[in-house]
């Protein structure tokens, strides 16, 4: 099947009893067993769903994996791989990444005894200097969130087996649409289903593909003990806005194109970081990899601080202040102040994320209107 009827029936058939089409919300904690442990497949909800079960065979098809296990955000399915490691592993991340990666890596599981190191993954050799017997993990992320700096894939999955390293790529930025990192040669993909997979700001997700049954059956272990499942409702949205994920991401990304190209031509914009333009660094790895560019985009003002960035983000039209992307509607933010908070402003700096960056989520709207919002910014 092609992409976009794998959106629609990747994993999918009419539901038995009734032959609704789409997947019935199973909204029950609790399933009838014929003995102890004889049962239809399902024997208390936080183990496992129909819904939920639905959901994980429909994001393990688009993304080409033998399973996919769900969570109840992003950040739980990143915690459930973490937790397969033990004191004394090493993992190697881009050291620009989500502001809730970076906590979660350094204030959860660094004082338990795991070893994070973060270099620029867009030079291999950074990521072969970090690198010792004890590394376990590559953590990639693709464009990177939120300096949208655009990794070789195959280069570093490469890396990673000659040196029995597990890799995993952040695809949330992406989505399956437009990467589609395990044919790339990664191991793992990750996604926060809140974003473009859900597709409509209406829920919490996460989700985790591979065609490793090791590490599945680690991940099951995890669903089933410590419980980070998503409810049957979410599910349900969930597989409702994938359904249109090719129409809606194609549309946010022809909107991000023209939006791109008016900012860098904007006197008092410093520079715009968007893997479509050819000033990008990595523009040629990004036609690569990448169906297309992403609907992301991030620039700086020429006066670099975080109170002009406000100024300007507290006057757009049509663009919502809001933290999140990947839905439907426009969403500006400031990654210094809202989703790297959390990254000490030295750590930040030091990546290359200025105080007046600012994060476009572009949406499905008009792309005219989202420009003009912009320009009264500006103005």
């Amino acid at each position: 099947m092609k992409f976009n009827t794998k959106t629609i029936h990747a994993g999918q058939k009419p539901e038995e009893t009734s032959g609704a089409v789409m997947p019935p919300i199973f909204q029950t904690s609790t399933y009838k067993q014929e003995a102890p442990n004889v049962n239809k497949g399902y024997d208390y909800a936080r183990v496992g769903n129909p819904t939920r079960t639905a959901l994980e065979k429909l994001i393990a098809g688009l993304e080409g994996a033998e399973q996919c296990a769900c969570f109840a955000s992003g950040c739980a399915a990143m915690d459930a791989v973490l937790k397969m490691y033990r004191p004394g592993d090493q993992v190697i991340a881009s050291n620009d990444l989500y502001g809730g990666s970076y906590r979660l890596f350094t204030e959860v599981f660094a004082p338990y005894g795991i070893d994070f190191s973060f270099v620029d993954m867009t030079n291999i050799e950074e990521v072969k200097e970090a690198a010792t017997d004890k590394t376990k993990l590559l953590w990639i992320e693709t464009p990177t969130n939120p300096l949208l700096r655009v990794v070789d894939i195959e280069e570093l999955t490469s890396f990673a087996d000659e040196n029995d390293i597990t890799s995993l790529v952040d695809n949330t930025f992406a989505s399956p649409y437009l990467q589609q990192p395990l044919s790339l040669g990664a191991d793992v993909v990750l996604h926060s289903t809140t974003k473009y997979l859900g597709g409509h700001s209406d829920i919490i997700g996460g989700a985790v593909a591979t065609s490793d049954a090791d590490i599945m059956e680690q991940l099951r272990f995890q669903v089933k003990t410590t419980g980070a499942v998503p409810g049957p409702m979410d599910c349900y949205l969930t597989l409702r806005g994938i359904k249109t994920l090719s129409v809606r991401v194609q549309q946010s990304v022809d909107n991000a194109k023209k939006v791109a190209a008016f900012l860098d031509n904007h006197e008092a914009v410093d520079e715009v970081i968007y893997p479509g333009l050819e000033s990008h660094g990595q523009h040629e790895i990004a036609k690569k990899q990448m169906s297309d560019f992403g609907a992301m985009v991030s620039f700086s003002l020429k006066d670099d601080s975080i109170e002009e960035a406000q100024e300007f983000m507290s006057r757009t039209s049509i663009f919502t202040l809001a933290e999140s992307l990947g839905g439907v509607e426009s969403l500006i933010s400031h990654p210094a102040s809202m989703t790297h908070g959390s990254i000490p402003k030295e750590v930040r700096q030091k990546a290359g994320l200025k105080d007046s960056l600012i994060r476009l989520s572009v949406g499905i709207e008009d792309a005219e209107d989202l420009i003009e919002g912009l320009n009264q910014a500006f103005a």
